[in-house]
């Protein structure tokens, strides 16, 4: 199994031989919550990423994403969940995570999901080809 880094690393170079990305990694700490829009102007898309296996922190993650996508400066974004840890046991599958998120009532948003395992480097790239295709889409 790839450590993160080489992970890291691998995705980072395939995704950018032909596009290039400006990615802030905001964390999900309450106390830098209130910072995070200070990175919304100019935002093409958001990628929200949730832990699969941690079910108990979904109505969390769904109140941050709610409020996010209530931001003005990111009304014009698409939305990439990555729905992470799928290896691990337990973990909820990609419906499971958009019914627990509301993300069947969000609206004038292009947004998509994809299961992923950041450790086996699973769906990752699913994931980036969506977005990338869609924000030429949105460009065109």
């Amino acid at each position: 199994m790839p450590d993160s880094f080489q992970t890291n690393h691998t995705l980072s170079s395939k995704i950018t031989q032909q596009n290039q990305f400006q990615v802030w990694d905001l964390g999900g700490q309450t106390s830098i919550r209130p910072y995070w829009r200070c990175y919304y102007p100019n935002t093409d898309a958001i990628i929200y990423v949730v832990d699969s296996a941690d079910a108990e922190r979904m109505s969390v993650a769904r109140g941050e994403l709610a409020a996010m996508l209530e931001e003005e400066e990111l009304r014009d974004a698409i939305l990439l969940v990555f729905a992470n840890k799928q290896d691990q046991k337990g973990a909820l599958n990609a419906q499971q995570i958009s019914d627990a998120l509301g993300l069947p009532e969000v609206r004038n948003r292009q947004w998509s999901i994809q299961e992923t395992s950041a450790l086996q480097g699973k769906g990752l790239f699913e994931g980036f080809d969506w977005l990338v295709n869609s924000i030429k889409g949105t460009e065109e």
